[in-house]
Parts: structure tokens; sequence; C-alpha cells
């Protein structure tokens, strides 16, 4: 039902751009039409294939080849308003698009049977600030990209808002995570977010130091949201805990032998709970992958115990997703093509005895993630 509804809000919108253009045409100027018409949409898209291994020392190791195809459009609707639609492979998670590649099912069997909704709103957008409506990408920043907090992945469903400028970005919003196609909680969540983050010149370097408070109510006594904890404390099958989330951080950007240099350390604090509240990040980045023949490697350690964070939004990656582990990690891309990058992952972790299969045990965990991205 919530996809047929997002398709019909998808084609109205569409097609109530072209009926607002049609208005001031007339017939000899139908060519004309229609590229007013393309030049108002913006089309963007990308296919990632993926070799993935997994083992740790609690269950069984894993070995597969995946995918992740995202498709999306950006429409004018106006000089300040825009339209957003998305939609991308893995059947509605929140935190990922991958889809494993099935060996005793066709390919054309389950390709497009797993694309979901995962950006459908309005942009409204002027000067230096920006209001989105409905379901987008969230706009927080992320120190050296950190997923401590927030997955490169998630979407937020409510209303946020963003100042930014040269100096400094503003960030808050009122959203309803429970919401998402593959929410499963008995009751509704609400998330109260806001970030600040001060941008300081200094010279030929900047820093950039940032605060945020992310307030979610009604996890406590909740079933898991997308029905498992990901690391966080349960209780009977619920929530022992709220998440009243605490974040702040540093990042300083210069150059290394004339390559983009970033460093960064950032911490979140629980501030519902007194134990097992706290995690940590710390972050290294050489290079940008920008042009062709670009490269960049980032190296980072991350400590997260159980109830520092909302396990169901942090790296899906690291710690097999979720919180409750410490490890290392190393991510690297190399710009092969104006359209095509190389990737790879390495995650090297040690999770809590409170993630083990295993009573007694803190597992290692080993990832690998080998990458092609194709983007059109």
């Amino acid at each position: 039902m919530k996809r047929s509804l997002a398709a019909m809000a998808a084609m109205a919108a569409t097609a109530s751009l072209a009926l607002a253009s049609s208005e001031t045409k007339t017939p000899s100027q139908t060519p004309g039409l229609v590229e007013t018409l393309l030049e108002k949409v913006h089309l963007k898209s990308d296919l990632r294939l993926r070799y993935e291994s997994i083992e740790r020392d609690d269950k069984k190791n894993v070995y597969r080849n995946r995918y992740r195809f995202r498709i999306g459009a950006k429409v004018d609707m106006s000089k300040h308003l825009r339209f957003d639609v998305g939609m991308r492979s893995g059947f509605a998670n929140p935190t990922s698009g991958n889809q494993t590649f099935l060996d005793d099912k066709p390919l054309q069997d389950y390709f497009f049977q797993s694309l979901r909704f995962y950006i459908l709103g309005l942009t409204y957008q002027s000067d230096h600030n920006t209001l989105k409506i409905g379901r987008e990408p969230y706009m927080m920043y992320r120190p050296v990209k950190s997923q401590l907090v927030w997955d490169n992945d998630v979407s937020l469903n409510g209303v946020n808002y963003r100042y930014k400028d040269e100096t400094r970005t503003v960030v808050l919003g009122a959203n309803r995570p429970s919401w998402e196609e593959k929410a499963v909680s008995e009751e509704e969540v609400d998330l109260f977010l806001a970030q600040y983050v001060q941008k300081i010149s200094l010279q030929e370097n900047a820093l950039s130091v940032g605060a945020g408070i992310y307030w979610y109510e009604g996890l406590k006594g909740n079933t898991p949201l997308f029905g498992k904890s990901k690391g966080n404390t349960l209780v009977d099958g619920r929530y022992a805990y709220d998440y009243h989330l605490v974040e702040g951080f540093v990042e300083w950007r210069g150059t290394l032998f004339g390559r983009p240099l970033k460093t960064a350390a950032g911490f979140v604090w629980n501030t519902a709970t007194s134990k097992n509240n706290f995690g940590y990040d710390l972050a290294l980045q050489v290079g940008k992958a920008k042009k062709v023949g670009d490269w960049q490697v980032k190296y980072s350690y991350t400590d997260l115990q159980e109830d520092a964070a909302f396990g169901a939004y942090t790296d899906s990656d690291n710690f097999g997703g979720g919180t409750a582990a410490r490890g290392h990690a190393v991510r690297a891309k190399y710009k092969m093509g104006k359209k095509l990058y190389l990737a790879g992952n390495f995650f090297f972790d040690k999770l809590y005895e409170s993630k083990s299969k295993v009573d007694g045990m803190e597992p290692d965990y080993r990832r690998v993630q080998l990458d092609v991205i194709v983007k059109f």
C-alpha cells in the first residue's frame, strides 16, 4: 500500500509539472516544451558490484557476491522548490541497498522486486537555507564521513531544516523513524535532532568543531524498530533504555605532500542510561578520488559500547552493524574512469561478549569488501 501511494505521489508531481509548463506553450512550441521539461528533471543512478567475505570466531563464515542499484531524480518545480524521488535495491533495508545474488533464482525475478523508495519528498532551497519534507537523506555533518552515529544510507521521515554558510552549519529536525517501510516496532518512535558546526579557517587549513543532540522518544519498553537489537540492550525482547544522544567532534583539514588530508575525533554519549553508554571514533584520510587517477585511503578506529548509540542507524558494515564492538577499518577508493571507481573496505574488529553467539567469548570479526562502482 505504501509503495502504491508513493508511486502515485511521484507520478502526480511529475504530471503537475508538465501541466504547469504546458499552460504557457502553444501547440507550435511542443518541441520547446519537451526540452524545457527535460531541463527540469535531473537523473542520477549508480550500480555497485561487490565481493564480500565475513569471518568471525563464533559463527559460520560468509562469502557472497552482492550488488547495489540506485536510481533517482530531482525535479525542479520552481526556482526554489524541488521534488525528490529515489529508489534503491535491498528490500527497504534502512541502512543498506545491498542485495545478494541468489544462485537458485534468475536475476530478473528479484532485481526490480528489491527496489524501494528511500527518497520521496520536497526540498525548498533559498540562499543558505534548505528545508526538506518527506523521506529524505539526512543533512547532519559527519567528520571524515564518520558512521559512529549515522550510517551512510539512512533516510529520515519528517521535516528537517539546515542553515549553512561559509562559517557555520545549523541543522534542526523532527522525524518519525517508525514510518519507514520496514519498521515493525509495536509503538511509534519519534526523533528530534539538532546539530551545530563551526568552521574556523587557519590560512591554508581549516578546523571544524561540532556538537549534536539526537533525542529518540518511544524506544524504552518498545520492541526493536527493525526487528533486531543491533547490539542495544534488550530485556524480554524490548529496549531496556531510551536513546538521548549527545555528539561532539573536531575535524582538521589540510594537505600532506600536496594531497588532501583530513583527521577527526568524535564521541557519542547516551544520557538516558549510566551503563555502557559511550563511544568514540578516530579517523584519518589521505587523498580524494575526485579526478581520474586520484585515490583516497581512510583509516579509523571505533569503540562503541552497547547503548552508546541507536544501533539500527549506525554503520551497517563495521561490527556487522550496530554497537557493542571495537576495531579498525581501512577504506580505499580509486577513480579509474570518468564514471568508474574501484574500492575496498577492510574491517578488523573485536565484538563484545554481549554480541557473541558463544557465552564468555569476545570473537574476532573480519570483513572484506571489494567493489566496482559505475555511475550513470
